[in-house]
């Protein structure tokens, strides 16, 4: 064999070992952005799990509040329900909107609001809501990841081959998320 064979040889299983690589790395952020959202699953959950409690706690206190017990519970039935990420997280600020006006109008019962029961539910609901977000970091860092080695050349030839799409980030749909607090004493 000449110098002219072995080159084209080396150049062959140059490709091949390449694309064997750039496949690999593109599967390995792939699985990393199903797993990140399986998290923000999880604590979406927690959280739908929690709110009937939440519900039966202050429907006592709250009689005449009858359309904000609904819009919670058709916001969790929706988001529950959703079958696509971007469905999901849609239903999800819906529900988180819910959530906040039940908690607006619970400012206005000072029996409920000293409910140890009560306190307990915002507490966890609280912390779950902290989960979300971080869970929610990382899925986005995931799916940036996997989007632009989706996107750079010379991956985006295998991911074109493969079949390999950008995901969706998982965002803030509602805009009253995206508002600055406003804080008054």
């Amino acid at each position: 064999m000449n110098i002219t064979t072995y080159a084209i040889i080396f150049v062959v299983l140059g490709t091949v070992g390449w694309t064997i690589a750039a496949y690999n790395h593109l599967i390995k952020l792939k699985n990393f952005c199903q797993e990140a959202w399986s998290g923000i699953d999880v604590q979406l959950k927690r959280r739908a799990n929690l709110i009937p409690n939440l519900l039966e706690t202050v429907k006592g206190y709250m009689k005449h509040e009858k359309d904000v017990f609904q819009k919670v519970t058709d916001a969790r039935a929706r988001a529950l329900s959703a079958s696509s990420m971007q469905e999901r997280s849609g239903a999800e600020s819906l529900l988180s909107s819910s959530l906040r006006g039940l908690f607006a109008i619970a400012e206005n019962y000072p029996e409920l609001k000293a409910n140890q029961n009560f306190l307990n539910l915002q507490e966890q609901l609280s912390e779950i809501e902290d989960q979300i977000q971080m869970a929610r970091r990382y899925y986005n860092g995931t799916v940036r990841n996997l989007n632009t080695a989706i996107e750079v050349f010379p991956n985006s030839i295998i991911a074109s081959i493969f079949n390999f799409r950008k995901q969706p980030f998982f965002q803030l749909t509602d805009n009253a998320e995206r508002a600055v607090p406003k804080v008054s004493f």
